[in-house]
């Protein structure tokens, strides 16, 4: 929708239905994947330090499958009621912005509800994703110091280097957007909007094109593997020759 938008300059088809559809369809799915990735940031350390917790069935469901799946269901049932089913006023649609202009409905007609979705469905997420990795970190360290073992940095390298690399991703990404976000609502300013809406916003969509990159280069032997395969692809097509 947004690569849809760039390349028209304007929304089509400019309707309200599709505005709504729009706004709903980004905000659930931004909100599902930090509410998930803050899920699994923190059962890392349950995974990493009692990993036999698990092992239970009801403690698997209760405390694995159950957070994962409100992750999904409560941004699918908020957005349903804040978006799709909330009354907006036809002549707030702005077509020739991004998203039909995302200051509108909920946004600007309920102050609480749109305080609310700044602080706990982007705050929130970003904030926990950035405290358990670093806490993790810390843990990891202290507890072979406890137990009086020389870190081996050699082999917490790649797990240090992949919560370092996730939490600095949202934390340049979604930080300026949530900052700008809660200040609109505070103290509203066309000067910080246009900020806002002009570079600001543009930034969340880094995490989902930097994120699998990310995870990929993160895989325990994928540069080897490339590298292997690329070799090969080369070799082979040095020993195809064309027929005369």
């Amino acid at each position: 929708m947004v690569i849809h938008f760039l390349q028209l300059n304007g929304i089509s088809p400019a309707t309200g239905t599709y505005c709504k559809t729009w706004m709903y369809v980004e905000f659930t799915l931004e909100a599902v994947t930090n509410y998930l990735v803050a899920v699994m940031s923190i059962q890392r350390h349950t995974l990493v330090f009692r990993p036999n917790l698990f092992i239970i069935r009801f403690k698997r469901y209760l405390l694995y499958y159950l957070p994962l799946l409100c992750c999904i269901i409560y941004p699918i049932s908020f957005y349903m009621g804040a978006v799709v089913f909330y009354p907006c006023d036809p002549a707030q649609w702005n077509f020739t912005l991004n998203m039909c202009g995302d200051t509108i409905c909920f946004l600007s007609g309920s102050e609480v509800l749109a305080t609310y979705d700044w602080i706990v469905n982007s705050g929130l997420p970003i904030i926990l994703i950035m405290l358990a990795n670093l806490i993790l970190i810390i843990r990891v360290v202290k507890q072979k110091s406890r137990r009086q073992k020389t870190v081996s940095w050699s082999k917490q390298r790649r797990m240090t280097l992949q919560l370092v690399s996730i939490s600095s991703l949202y934390l340049l990404t979604w930080l300026p957007t949530i900052i700008t976000g809660i200040m609109q609502q505070i103290c509203p300013s066309n000067y910080l909007y246009g900020i806002q809406e002009d570079f600001i916003s543009d930034l969340t969509y880094l995490n989902c094109l930097l994120m699998p990159w990310m995870s990929l280069g993160l895989l325990p032997d994928f540069h080897k593997w490339m590298l292997k395969r690329f070799k090969h692809i080369t070799t082979r097509q040095n020993t195809i020759r064309p027929t005369a």
